[in-house]
């Protein structure tokens, strides 16, 4: 019989508060917070391991009870809680009334081995917005890239808003994080050429050839990519602009250049 929770002061809902407000406690604790049906669904599919399932009887629908429950391990353990503790805990208010608590993967720069021979890369240089990474991230699942880097991280992986503005998709993507002098390295350790969306000493991204391994690297809006992202790029990269701005949305940017290496790859 799954062990219900109707106070607001029970330790557990306390721990579930903490992990969604505190990156510090998520990685001190290696767990994170679920939420939403696709969202934890996503997660299974990406082989992540759910240790706890909560659910709300009065929200949830019985066939997406069970569907979740036919998905994880009858070890995991399942807790019922009341809506009115759901409703504190929620991050959002149009979830289906699921939540889970998830143990976070470790994947290292190191641990990327490619299938694919000829590689294709999203890095982002510093994103700050969880917006514009969730945004990149459905990018990179639309486009089936290889990876996702992230250099110099402002904030963890599994904040709820970015799992919320992926919807999901930072399970579905393979993402790990570095320094840039690490990814530089490891790019150059296994000769995968790097174009960087610039506006200096730049040519035409449509122009480049970009069928053979390579990374494309976007940076911020405000401030662009570090100098040192520039001096070791194979290539600057720039999409004209025919407006009287010089910038785009980095996550608008980055998928036109990503749907411009698939064109070249006939989508492979």
């Amino acid at each position: 019989m799954p062990k219900q929770i109707t106070s607001l002061q029970n330790p557990f809902i306390k721990q579930l508060l903490l992990l969604s407000e505190k990156s510090r406690e998520r990685k001190k604790q290696g767990l994170f917070v679920i939420e939403g049906l696709r969202e934890i669904e996503l997660a299974i599919k990406g082989g992540y391991q759910i240790q706890t399932l909560v659910y709300s009887d009065e929200i949830i629908a019985p066939e997406d009870r069970d569907r979740i429950a036919g998905q994880i391990s009858t070890e995991v353990e399942t807790i019922i809680i009341s809506k009115e503790v759901y409703d504190k805990i929620a991050y959002r208010g149009s979830t289906e009334g699921v939540i889970a608590l998830v143990i976070s993967k470790k994947i290292e720069l190191k641990d990327l081995v490619f299938e694919n021979q000829h590689p294709l890369i999203l890095i982002a240089e510093a994103p700050e917005k969880p917006g514009n990474i969730g945004a990149l991230l459905r990018t990179a699942d639309a486009a089936h890239v290889d990876a996702v880097i992230i250099a110099n991280p402002k904030t963890d992986l599994y904040n709820p808003n970015i799992i919320r503005s992926s919807v999901g998709c930072v399970f579905t993507n393979r993402v790990v994080c570095g320094s840039t002098e690490e990814i530089i390295e490891f790019l150059k350790s296994r000769h995968i050429n790097i174009y960087c969306a610039a506006l200096q000493a730049s040519v035409n991204y449509t122009t480049c050839d970009l069928t053979e391994a390579c990374a494309l690297v976007v940076g911020t809006e405000a401030d662009g990519l570090s100098q040192l992202w520039l001096d070791n790029s194979t290539l600057n990269i720039v999409i004209p602009m025919q407006g009287e701005i010089d910038s785009m949305n980095v996550s608008v940017a980055a998928g036109i250049l990503i749907f411009e290496a698939k064109r070249q790859r006939n989508f492979q």
